[in-house]
């Protein structure tokens, strides 16, 4: 992504700051994975998002009007000795050439260097409790200047949570965001197209995550949640995560795996017939999901509210299950009554963008957001029916299915970012049979 986008984003939020206001934003620490193993370094999605930097240590700032320059990094100093472990460094050199930092300093200095940019500002934007230990630093910082007060010197006196007005700006994708997470929608359903050919009889839940995993991989994406490669019993799993069972003919295969492409992730979910065909009453509970996903992808338009897709699938769950006769009654009392929780106990969606379950409110106020153009959601029903369920006749035991796409509010039809993955059960019957 280009260097001008982030500037933009800092230009935006000095914007909604003000000139008397100063953000500190630190990166994420590293992780350790067991013993001195550590996870592989992933920047958290603010501070990326702000400066484009992926090195652990450093610390971001920003200062509205400051003569000298308002976007300031500090950052690990060059190393030769740590970098034949560890790679190369930018250091302060190399944050101000590659990353259009207006100034960089070591980040060893901040103690002395930071209290003194807060000197003269009146507010400190900050996210309180996301880094606790820094949080003390901070604290520390500014009470420091307090203590001075009596001598004249006009300190912070206000602390503003930073990620509000942060998470609005993401809520929104620009033209430059999109390109990504197109890019990340079309490797997801890549990779499971390529997932499709290996559900076979016999077969493995995580050799079928394998072939998943190989087509992130190739495409220089990676993971953004753990792939749920569900068989059988395990798509009644909403969060299975154990991929170990061997695959058996007639079962369902629910998939739900999405990458991360250029810091933007993708989410999807298409469940598939293992055998290559679904059953009578496993296809009647498949279009019962699919007719709910198509009704509320409809409703994914400006100026419709956040919550009127979900009410959509709600109504085309619901009305389907008692089509099917898996719920008795009439179906604005059973809506009414939450009868369809027994079967669909989640909500069809969420904000997706930087993180699979993006940030950004779901309400304002007491009043559901209203869907504005460049907000993507996931729309995401289904129908689960585990084994032992005493709301349903044995033959529908062990029926689980969920289809998921992320979804493009734009000015006018939404735009399926995943739609290069079939979600008709006569296309995927139709894919696997030629695999």
């Amino acid at each position: 992504m280009r260097r001008d986008e982030f500037a933009r984003r800092r230009r935006l939020l000095m914007r909604h700051m003000g000139k008397d206001a100063i953000a500190i934003l630190p990166a994420a620490p590293v992780r350790l994975r067991n013993n001195d193993v550590e996870y592989h370094y992933r920047p958290d999605s603010d501070f990326y998002y702000l400066t484009a930097f992926h090195e652990p240590e450093a610390v971001t700032v920003l200062i509205p009007g400051r003569p000298q320059g308002e976007f300031l990094l500090f950052v690990r100093d060059r190393d030769p000795a740590r970098e034949i472990w560890d790679g190369a460094r930018a250091g302060p050199n190399g944050a101000v050439r590659r990353f259009g930092a207006d100034d960089a300093f070591p980040v060893g200095d901040i103690d002395e260097i930071l209290p003194g940019l807060l000197e003269r500002r009146s507010r400190v934007f900050y996210t309180m409790g996301a880094h606790p230990e820094f949080d003390k630093r901070v604290i520390g910082w500014v009470n420091q200047l307090r203590s001075q007060d009596r001598h004249g010197l006009r300190t912070p006196h206000e602390f503003v949570a930073l990620d509000h007005p942060l998470h609005e700006m993401r809520l929104s994708k620009s033209r430059a965001e999109l390109v990504s997470m197109r890019r990340s929608a079309a490797i997801a359903c890549a990779a499971h197209r390529r997932a499709l050919r290996a559900a076979a009889p016999g077969a493995m839940e995580y050799q079928v995550m394998a072939e998943i995993l190989h087509e992130f991989h190739r495409r220089r994406a990676d993971i953004s949640y753990h792939p749920i490669v569900g068989s059988g019993p395990n798509s009644c799993v909403l969060h299975y995560r154990e991929n170990s069972r061997q695959m058996q003919d007639g079962e369902l295969l629910l998939i739900d795996a999405g990458c991360e492409y250029d810091y933007y992730a993708s989410d999807v979910t298409r469940t598939l017939p293992v055998g290559g065909r679904y059953s009578r009453r496993q296809r009647a509970v498949y279009e019962v999901v699919l007719e709910a996903q198509r009704a509320a992808i409809a409703k994914v338009r400006a100026g419709a509210h956040w919550n009127e897709p979900h009410e959509a699938a709600v109504q085309a769950i619901t009305r389907g299950l008692v089509r099917i006769g898996l719920l008795r009654g009439r179906v604005p009392t059973l809506v009414r009554q939450g009868a369809y929780r027994r079967f669909f106990m989640h909500r069809v969606g969420h904000w997706i963008g930087m993180d699979v379950h993006d940030v950004g409110e779901y309400k304002v106020g007491d009043q559901w957001r209203l869907l504005e153009p460049g907000m993507v959601t996931t729309i995401e029903p289904g129908i689960y029916i585990p084994h032992g369920s005493k709301d349903a006749r044995r033959e529908w035991w062990g029926i689980g299915v969920r289809i998921e796409d992320d979804v493009l509010v734009t000015g006018g039809k939404p735009e399926v970012l995943t739609a290069a993955m079939p979600s008709d059960p006569d296309e995927i019957e139709r894919l696997m049979a030629a695999a």
